[in-house]
């Protein structure tokens, strides 16, 4: 499904842009390949190459995880509004904030993984809770968190 393995393939975007209907503007998809499984595989095996496991722990791996949060956020610190699709920035500033969504990423999923989490269930679990949290015909529109709504 598009779900577990991060987007939709190449010929389901090729149908979402022919498509006369289409309402909304074409959105972003991920391409479908590694999964996150493969990604949790790629980083055990580097990991393991090189016997860090000693030190990947729960805790350790947020704190590195919170750190490349920082790297993130400081590719972004002086730039005022940042425009969708990022049509101001560099190439070298993409690839550099590639670098570093990908190290967050890594590090989630690695944290995920010794904490026995299952992101993929889990990802559809919350989902389903923000689904009652957040009724479309509730909150359309609106940014007030769920306890600011009335019935």
């Amino acid at each position: 499904s598009a779900l577990r393995t991060g987007g939709t393939s190449s010929l389901d975007r090729k149908a979402a842009e022919a498509s006369p209907q289409s309402k909304r503007p074409q959105r972003f998809t991920f391409s479908s390949e590694p999964s996150i499984e493969d990604i949790r595989r790629m980083q055990a095996d580097f990991t393991d190459e090189r016997d860090w496991n000693q030190f990947h722990q729960p805790r350790n791996l947020l704190l590195a995880m919170v750190g490349e949060v920082g790297e993130v956020a400081e590719l972004f610190q002086w730039k005022g509004e940042v425009a969708k699709g990022l049509p101001d920035w560099t190439e070298t500033e993409r690839e550099q904030l590639a670098h570093e969504l990908s190290d967050v990423l890594i590090y989630l999923v690695e944290l995920a993984e010794k904490c026995r989490v299952d992101l993929p269930q889990a990802v559809l679990r919350k989902m389903a809770l923000n689904r009652l949290k957040y009724p479309a015909s509730k909150v359309q529109g609106s940014a007030k968190k769920y306890t600011e709504y009335k019935d």
